[in-house]
């Protein structure tokens, strides 16, 4: 007889515990055990339990190649599901066994782990082995995670959050504090007897009183600043939109700009800055035609602006020209510096309502949450859990599904936040995203190439670009890393049909089968498997950290960010004023509940786990193991040299330090 040591260990979870039977059945490659009860005269599965059994063989099972897990209800007891996290088994001849779980086990099916070992369905030591668990774990994957396909980009089937796989659902923490925030979001922010005051600004008094409630220290800097040209097209490079701005080579022809009109001092002209590389254009086309929304019985507006802006000797971005509408035309002004203080300030306002309602929709919601959930689904239907690509992506994929499902019933949907009170709402939110999704293409996914594809490599004062480049270098380094380790040549990947069922889910469900995306439907090499994955990485974490992190922090002061705009634009000039700019501006219940979303969505849960963290252990080799420390350090050592560049900062970037992104887009 000979006896195997497993170690079971439950999650440290909120109602991880569980009272029931937990049986085991070890397989190895030259038989394997009978179903044991592992038993205990003291409760051995509470969370956070590290519990230690026996099973005793009649002779050794050679090479450990799987465990069978199942639960038993106890008589008296109540039945109740368990947070598995790992088991350990290490075997008479002193090897040790490593079986990832990570999941809730809620009823009393039979659920086999395979050994912890990375392996392509090619490296399988036994075939029919590999056939039965591979083959069965993902066709039960994909009765679980099935693609609703109606919409943009598609995403996962589901009617609501309870109707999630428990695996994916919010932690008990994590439920609890989103609902205490988005039940008590309005009365914590003291926001609730605002609404009860007034119902239109008549100073600009009313809006500082709103901010001074939940103030932050970069919102009071926008409160300060807004109304300066250098701040205004320093947003463009470090707010929450920094993928629009591009170097302007040549003027849109319904852009018709003269040089009379930027430079009245004929010490300049535009042909010899846009030769220096001096001027940079921001066209928001995508939200032409798009039917503003319906507010309170009132039409919004919704501009779709073109910015032409100015590098300056002393390394400040100016804008010097702005058209808020599409088509030229003689009440379609463009708008100059030169012009008064308020038709200058409120074609700047309609500006910054029509990035919010840009960025929200197709920088925020489209490019980051809804990519990020093609990503997850798709590697949960194709790939299985020993596959290294899945231990790799996923804790990229932490509450990304549940996050989606509640942005689509309390945001976009026809009673949500977003459909209610800003511009874009309903029809917009839509068009919006058909427009964004036909235009989306690999290339700008990836910041190397959309820096490039831009012109932007050397603007001063960059730090989205700074920090974001150091990232994905430092993510594409561990990426390779790791794959490499596991694909030696470009034959093992164009064979991997796991592999190749994933990137083609994503090209089919994510880019709607679009080749002018760029997007690959199929990897043929090493390097595009590694490129691809880094991008995948990269969207889920640092992404989505730059556009969302700082919607408080730059829309709290709402005439800087303003949700929608109750008067259309200006057609002539001269006429704009201090009241006419109240009277645009959105009204008290509209900001209030703008103001209310952007800080829900800004706010971090204390369960966050940040990039580089792996609390759940999906690699257990060495090479993989030993990787994660190195790209821990290499994140420190960034987050260190950001802090060191931000404390000469008066306004400090913040949103891709390693330390505040978290691994996956959960908020």
């Amino acid at each position: 007889m000979v006896d195997y040591e497993v170690i079971v260990l439950t999650g440290s979870l909120g109602f991880a515990t569980t009272f029931d039977n937990i049986y085991i059945k070890l397989v190895g490659l030259n038989g394997s055990s009978k179903r044991k009860c592992l038993w205990s005269c003291m409760p051995s599965f509470y969370s956070g339990a590290v519990s230690r059994f026996t099973v005793t063989c009649p002779v050794s099972l050679g090479e450990l190649l799987l465990i069978e897990v199942d639960k038993e209800h106890r008589l008296l007891l109540p039945d109740m599901s368990w947070y598995a996290a790992k088991v350990e088994v290490t075997s008479p001849e002193g090897d040790t066994y490593h079986f990832p779980i990570y999941q809730w086990i809620t009823n009393s099916d039979v659920h086999r782990f395979k050994e912890g070992k990375a392996l392509r369905a090619s490296q399988e030591k036994n075939s029919l082995l590999a056939k039965y668990s591979r083959q069965e774990e993902l066709e039960k994957q994909q009765q679980v995670y099935c693609w609703e396909k109606e919409g943009i980009a598609h995403c996962m089937k589901a009617d609501n959050a309870q109707s999630l796989p428990y695996d994916i659902r919010f932690s008990l923490t994590k439920t609890a504090e989103m609902t205490y925030i988005s039940a008590k979001g309005l009365g914590q922010m003291g926001l609730m007897q605002i609404l009860e005051w007034k119902k239109e600004f008549t100073r600009m008094e009313d809006i500082s009183l709103l901010l001074h409630i939940h103030q932050t220290k970069r919102s009071d800097y926008v409160q300060k600043h807004w109304k300066e040209d250098a701040f205004f097209g320093y947003q463009f490079l470090n707010g929450v939109n920094p993928i629009l701005i591009r170097r302007c080579t040549a003027l849109p022809d319904n852009f018709r700009v003269t040089d009379k009109m930027v430079f009245p001092d004929d010490q300049h002209n535009l042909k010899d800055e846009m030769t220096k590389g001096n001027i940079f254009l921001c066209d928001y086309k995508l939200l032409d035609g798009v039917q503003p929304n319906t507010i309170s019985r009132k039409k919004q507006y919704l501009m779709a602006p073109l910015i032409l802006l100015q590098k300056t000797s002393d390394n400040k971005l100016m804008p010097i020209a702005i058209q808020l509408k599409q088509k030229p035309a003689k009440d379609n002004p463009i708008f100059l510096p030169t012009d008064s203080e308020y038709d200058w300030l409120l074609a700047k306002i309609f500006v910054r309502s029509a990035n919010f309602n840009f960025y929200e929709v197709s920088v925020h919601l489209l490019r980051t949450h809804l990519l990020a959930e093609v990503f997850t689904v798709s590697l949960l239907r194709n790939l299985p859990m020993v596959h290294p690509l899945y231990k790799l992506l996923m804790p990229h994929t932490r509450y990304t599904l549940q996050i989606n499902v509640l942005a689509r019933q309390l945001l976009i949907s026809q009673t949500g936040v977003l459909t209610r009170f800003a511009a874009s709402g309903g029809k917009g939110v839509i068009t919006i995203l058909q427009k964004s999704l036909s235009s989306l293409t690999y290339s700008s996914l990836c910041i190397p190439d959309d820096i490039a594809e831009r012109g932007l490599k050397d603007v001063p004062n960059f730090y989205y670009r700074d920090d974001g480049l150091k990232l994905w270098e430092i993510i594409f380094r561990f990426v390779k890393e790791i794959l490499t380790s596991y694909y030696k040549t470009d034959a093992e990947v164009q064979k991997d049909s796991e592999l190749q069922n994933w990137i083609h889910d994503i090209y089919e469900h994510g880019f709607l089968s679009q080749a002018s995306t760029g997007i690959p439907q199929k990897f043929t090499t090493v390097d595009e498997m590694i490129k691809f994955v880094t991008m995948v990485i990269f969207t889920c974490s640092a992404q989505h950290s730059a556009v969302n992190s700082g919607q408080y922090d730059f829309g709290a002061w709402m005439p800087n960010s303003p949700v929608t705009l109750q008067l259309p634009p200006p057609t002539k000039k001269g006429k704009a004023s201090e009241k006419s700019m109240l009277d645009t501006f959105p009204d008290i219940q509209t900001t209030v509940h703008g103001m209310a979303v952007m800080w829900l969505l800004s706010k971090q849960s204390s369960d966050s786990i940040f990039l580089g963290q792996y609390p759940e252990e999906h690699f257990s080799e060495e090479v993989p193991c030993q990787k994660i420390k190195d790209f821990q350090v290499e994140l420190k050592r960034l987050s260190a040299e950001i802090k060191a560049r931000n404390s000469g900062l008066d306004l400090p970037y913040t949103y891709l330090d390693p330390e505040v992104i978290e691994n996956s887009v959960s908020i």
